[in-house]
This record gives C-alpha cells, structure tokens and sequence, in this order.
C-alpha cells in the first residue's frame, strides 16, 4: 500500500487544510495515512477523530528576532529532526509521500524527508510566506500555493498555484438549513450578521459587538461566535436577536452564505471559503499577525468581491458601522471562477505518490 504522510501545525490554520485533503483522499482507505505532529501541539487534539497513525515529535519555535528562547529552541528543533528521521526511516522511499502545510512542527519533518529521497510536497496558505515555508522550500519537489501574489517568495520553477484546499460545500448553491439552539435561521425575515474571531474567539470584535449591541439588535440577528473562553461572558447577553456560540461547526459555510454580512478576522482559511462563496464580508485582520499576513489576505477579497477591511488602528464604533451599512443589507452571493484547491492538490498527490 502507498504511504501518505501528512505534517504541519502549531495552530488550527496549518491543520485543517491537510485534513481537508486527507478526508477527501482516502475516503475509500487506499492509501496508508501518517500524521506526524508535535507531542503537545493542536494538531494531535485535531486529527484524533480521523483513521490514522499520529506520531509526535519534538517541536521548537522559530523566530526572526533575538530571544533567549532561541537557544532552547534550536534544540527542540535537533530533537525533532532526529525523531522525525526515526519516524520516516521505516517507510520505503518509493510509493511515500510526505505533505507538509507549514508551521514550526513542519521543518524537522521535510528536512529529514528529504534527506532521505523521500518526495516532499509542501503548501503555502497565506498571501506572505511563513519562515517555516519559507525554509521548507528549499528541501520540496513541488511548492504549492493559495494565492498567485505568493510567487514571488519561492523558486518558481518548482511553484504552483494550487488555490486553497476548501471545503466542497463553498462551491454548492445550496444552502443547507442552519439550525442553532434549535432555531432555524433560513426561516428568519431579519438580515443575520454573523461575527466570528475564530474557534479562540477575538476579544477586540467581541467587545465591539458588545458596545454597539443596542443598535446591531435592532437591525440583525446576530450570531456570533464568541470562542469558548468568553461564551460564559457573553450569555448574559440576553435578546432574541442575539445567538451568542462557543464555536460553529460543519455549519459554518451555510452560515457564510446565509448571512448578509460576515464579519472576521482574515486567517487564509476563512477569506478563501468566502472568496469561493461569493460573499462580500467585512475583515478585521489580526494586528500582530506575521509579517502583517491578515491584512494582505484580506485584501485578496477586497480585490475579487469588494470586502472592506478596517485595521485595529483604524477601528472606532464608527468605521465599523459605516462599514456594516456600506455593504448594506442586500449582499447577495457573487459566484467567481475560483480554482478548486482541494481537487488540484489531490491530483497531484495521487500522480505522484
């Protein structure tokens, strides 16, 4: 049986592409999956549900600046190489495939792949590299990338553009019923803002919800994704106009479509599924993110569909409004022609492998 051995992490946005492909791919158990992962980093919590072999590793921080940290790091990072050698040793170089989406747990993996002649495939979701990609990139048979701007940071002889490996739901019409707390939110008449700050939460959007709730309750239903740290904080919001969540699941993208504006922080993942959607949402990118990466994901939506963004300096009660009532309350859907990552990558795995 081939193997397919898939590594990234260190936060949510490097593992769910690779278990996007790896659901899809092995839906009929061809192939002989490996996840290898950090010993307790999110990825081994994230992939314990999918049929398997987790193998955990030392993982370290990289960093671009100066840090005490550094130092300790550069030997987690030894230790990782030398677990990840241990662990890849046992697969036979031909029919192996090793799948990389990034993240520090990722760069003592490829390293010893390759040193190894196994083929080496990594991806790339943001519109600006990592460091981690930036270095695995040297060590890859094939660099694959969500947006085309991302060119310019590797070797483009060995660079393609693949598009975002998303969720088969984005490109369906359909819009299946959204069912929350048992109210089913395809039957409302009011328009639905949907507010999310991903599965953690984002405290800045959440507090900006909270100031403005008097005025928002009055025009929306308001779902909102709060994180599971502040949902005890936020129930006490009490109104029928306002559905306050830990976390919104496998509804997430009917949630997309059906709400008449999103509004968000701008992780790769969630501007391409609204890119794909078609829907014009408002982002708030992280501020601290590196090398400023929301912002530039963000503005690949602004370019195709017209989403507004507001930078945390530029972010008042008042730009926020004016932004909910410029993309009014008739957003409807806006079909693009957008490249099906998940169905590209997943050819090119299986030519390869």
């Amino acid at each position: 049986m081939k193997t397919l051995i898939f590594t990234g992490g260190g936060s949510g946005g490097h593992v769910m592409p690779a278990l996007t492909i790896l659901k899809k791919i092995n839906a009929n158990h061809l192939y002989d999956v490996h996840y290898i992962g950090g010993i307790n980093s999110i990825e081994r919590e994230l992939v314990r549900d999918y049929k398997l072999t987790y193998h955990p590793i030392h993982t370290g921080k990289l960093r671009r600046y100066l840090s005490v940290e550094n130092f300790k790091d550069t030997m987690r990072v030894f230790l990782g190489l030398v677990d990840s050698f241990k662990i890849l040793w046992s697969f036979k170089r031909k029919n192996t495939l090793l799948f990389s989406t990034g993240g520090f747990v990722s760069v003592p993996v490829v390293i010893a792949a390759k040193l190894q002649g196994k083929k080496v495939f990594i991806h790339e979701q943001t519109s600006r590299v990592g460091l981690a990609n930036k270095i695995c990139s040297f060590f890859a048979d094939k660099v694959f990338i969500s947006f085309e701007d991302s060119f310019k940071y590797f070797d483009e002889s060995k660079t393609f553009f693949s598009g975002y490996p998303l969720r088969e739901e984005c490109y369906l019409d359909h819009i299946q019923p959204v069912i929350i707390n048992g109210r089913t939110l395809n039957n409302e008449t009011m328009p639905i803002l949907f507010v999310t700050g991903g599965g953690n939460g984002a405290q800045l959007i959440n507090k900006l919800i909270e100031k403005n709730f008097k005025e928002l309750t009055e025009k929306y239903i308001i779902v909102h994704q709060v994180g599971k740290n502040f949902v005890h904080e936020y129930s006490h919001l009490k109104h029928p106009h306002y559905i306050p969540l830990p976390f919104v699941g496998p509804e997430m993208i009917d949630l997309f479509k059906l709400a008449t504006v999103t509004v968000s922080r701008s992780g790769a993942g969630t501007v391409c599924e609204l890119i794909a959607v078609g829907k014009k949402s408002l982002f708030i990118p992280l501020k601290i993110a590196q090398k400023n990466e929301q912002f530039f994901n963000a503005l690949e939506a602004h370019k195709k569909l017209g989403s507004l963004i507001i930078e945390e300096k530029e972010l008042t009660d008042e730009t926020f409004l004016a932004a909910l009532k410029e993309i009014g309350l008739n957003n409807s859907i806006k079909r693009l022609k957008i490249q099906n990552g998940l169905d590209y990558l997943i050819k090119e795995i299986e030519a390869n492998i």
